[in-house]
């Protein structure tokens, strides 16, 4: 009896390296036998019973690994200060972001000059403009923490919108290429859906840090996260372009993805001249009440 209570233990709580090692093989047996082995044969069978089983075991570690993880973020202390610092995870989000964007603006400069293109000038001129946003964030945060100079904070946070506005010239021109000359990206099937994934992941968690760093009440902290925001609804923008020309079957004519690419780039400049005057009219009505109190 204590031998298939030992036997059921191990075949439904196996070690970790195990587990580990079960989901490639799981993985990679199933996709083969689903492509090229149809879904009626022995090895398909198998590969789904391999599936089940890798799934079951790792859903019944499941409550262990939670308590291992919070335990760990709790007694390790870079995870507990990453956690806990604000400031921190705000200021490595920055730095992340600033060096990406001028990587990638002087990548779409180098273009523009090379293939001599209004199309990657706009382009370059867009990410130049979100480089110098978080740079100019960057210098605020690593002096102060989140609302120890209100005022600069909220100056800040109105240059902010004041660029935005700025910067929507450089994505209307971007819209038009897309529209007027039909300017549009062709990349392969897996590239796209990449590509979707990506987009759609920046665009959720954009918003979900502009809630979540609502609660600090710090401008500087919420230009940052609108800064993402726009980034995302850009993203979004040529995503489209991409998939209406990747996954094109010849029914969708011109006009029509004209007219789906004009629209959709008319509401991602509309969002953004709202929200960039947003920014300017709640960080002026902030800045005159402060300067009212100080009298």
């Amino acid at each position: 009896m204590m031998g298939w209570k030992k036997l059921g233990k191990a075949l439904l709580f196996p070690h970790i390296a195990i587990m580990i090692v079960l989901i490639p093989i799981a993985t990679v047996f199933l996709v083969y036998s689903m492509v090229f082995m149809g879904t009626d044969s022995v090895a398909a069978i198998v590969s789904y019973l391999l599936a089940f089983y890798t799934l079951t075991v790792w859903c019944l570690r499941t409550p262990k690994l939670i308590h291992y993880f919070k335990n760990f973020k709790n007694e390790n202390r870079y995870i507990k200060r990453w956690h806990e610092d604000t400031r921190l995870r705000v200021n490595v989000s920055l730095y992340g972001s600033f060096f990406w964007n001028s990587a990638y603006a002087v990548f779409q400069l180098g273009l523009g000059f090379f293939h001599s293109s209004f199309w990657f000038f706009s382009l370059a001129g867009y990410y130049i403009c979100l480089a110098l946003m978080r740079f100019y964030l960057i210098r605020h945060t690593r002096k102060y923490s989140s609302g120890e100079r209100l005022d600069e904070e909220l100056k800040k946070y109105r240059a902010c919108g004041i660029v935005f506005l700025i910067m929507n010239l450089a994505l209307s021109l971007m819209v038009f290429f897309m529209v007027y000359w039909n300017r549009t990206f062709n990349h392969h099937e897996i590239t796209t859906i990449a590509m979707a994934a990506y987009t759609f992941t920046a665009f959720t968690m954009a918003i979900i840090s502009i809630v979540k760093y609502r609660k600090y009440e710090s401008p500087v902290y919420s230009a940052s996260k609108a800064i993402s925001l726009a980034a995302a609804c850009v993203s979004m923008l040529t995503l489209e372009s991409t998939m209406l020309t990747t996954f094109d079957d010849g029914t969708t004519d011109m006009l029509t993805r004209k007219i789906m690419l004009g629209a959709t780039g008319a509401v991602v400049c509309l969002f953004i001249i709202i929200m960039a005057i947003y920014m300017i009219a709640r960080s002026t009505k902030e800045i005159k009440k402060i300067k009212g109190e100080q009298k």
